[in-house]
């Protein structure tokens, strides 16, 4: 088959012809027609989350069912699958429980073992893993599904518990983000988006956001914060003084909701916007951390004598199992979620390498890519 090989970190993918992946026992092979290129893939490849090597990318796709293990029996040669990026062992008291996606002996297409930027990718736990497509949904769209989609829509109703009425900040307007408010306006929420990019504030309002705000914006002093911000700004030291100004910068959340939002996401993943997302919080207000944190943000520091004051919930997200799959599927079947209208643009096997590449740079808010083969 042809796929998208990396040899070293950092080093220039291509396209080459490699070995088909053989069908585990339990498994399946899927054809891969479409697959999202993601900035997890980006992060594996620059060595933020090591991978074997040589490796193959690729964590959210969809396509059709090729061949399958002598022992799976929910899934034929023929199915229009999709699949989670988390994939549990299928027998572990997590998977049987249903929370697959923190199973303790989870793989990951793409990461554990290569991935779909490739005509096939082997999924292992058909039967727990595989998630079978409307008619309606077209690859592409149901790519989008994968990792930031499923993320971003158990964050909002599992973690966060969002209903209409309430309102959010939304962190970050790459994937994970565009999606949370795509789905947080279709439950019915007030949505707050906050990006340094215009071009990705224009995406947030056009999927749903009520409003879109420059995390550079200067801090307005008629915003009213409370005595703890305001006592922190004496504090000495570059780490603090970068926490104020991180809420500083967040300063709009407060002019969109005065007593703090019910919800905040983080789809960024850094020290500054988990804490200025903390602290933008109502009393007894949620955050849900969707955002990876690597490298020193992975030990950052919370404002816990807020969290505790004000009874406030914080949450991490990886993934969605496929067990939870059909309330979203049937949100994207009746009309309410369109995923495919994150897609910024649809490229070849072959323009991969370059796209992968291209992430060393800031996200644009020019929607995802899918690769559709």
């Amino acid at each position: 088959m042809r796929a998208v090989v990396y040899s070293s970190v950092g080093g220039r993918p291509s396209v080459e012809a490699v070995t088909d992946p053989e069908c585990p026992v339990d498994g399946a092979i899927v054809a891969v027609r479409a697959t999202g290129v993601c900035r997890s893939d980006w992060h594996a490849w620059r060595g933020h989350d090591p991978v074997a090597l040589p490796h193959i990318p690729g964590h959210e796709f969809a396509g059709e069912v090729v061949a399958v293990g002598a022992s799976v029996r929910s899934f034929s040669v023929g199915d229009r699958v999709t699949s989670p990026f988390v994939n549990g062992c299928g027998t572990c008291s997590f998977c049987l429980a249903g929370d697959a996606q923190v199973c303790p002996s989870q793989t990951q297409p793409g990461f554990t073992h290569p991935g779909s930027f490739a005509e096939l990718v082997a999924v292992r736990a058909a039967d727990t893993n595989l998630v079978r497509l409307p008619d309606a949904l077209e690859y592409p769209a149901a790519a989008a599904l994968g990792c930031r989609f499923a993320t971003a829509f158990r964050a909002l109703t599992a973690h966060a518990r969002l209903v209409a009425g309430e309102s959010v900040a939304i962190i970050g307007c790459g994937g994970v983000g565009l999606s949370a408010v795509m789905i947080a306006r279709a439950l019915g929420a007030r949505v707050l988006a906050v990006d340094p990019s215009e071009a990705a504030r224009a995406r947030a309002v056009a999927v749903g956001a009520d409003r879109a705000i420059d995390m550079s914006v200067p801090f307005d002093a008629a915003v009213p914060f409370d005595a703890a911000v305001s006592s922190s700004v004496s504090s000495s030291g570059s780490e603090a003084y970068s926490s104020v100004l991180s809420l500083y910068e967040l300063s709009g959340v407060f002019d969109f909701a005065p007593d703090g939002v019910h919800v905040t996401v983080d789809a960024v993943g850094s020290a500054a916007t988990a804490d200025a997302a903390v602290r933008s919080l109502r009393r007894r207000g949620r955050h849900v951390q969707v955002g990876l944190m690597l490298g020193v943000d992975a030990v950052a520091p919370l404002p816990w004598d807020l969290v505790v004051a004000r009874e406030l919930s914080v949450h991490g997200s990886h993934g969605m199992a496929a067990a939870d799959y059909p309330e979203m599927l049937a949100m994207v079947a009746d009309g309410r979620l369109d995923p495919a209208a994150l897609i910024g643009r649809t490229i070849t096997l072959d323009e991969a390498p370059d796209a992968l590449m291209a992430m060393d740079q800031p996200a644009t808010g020019g929607g995802m890519t899918v690769i559709s083969l």
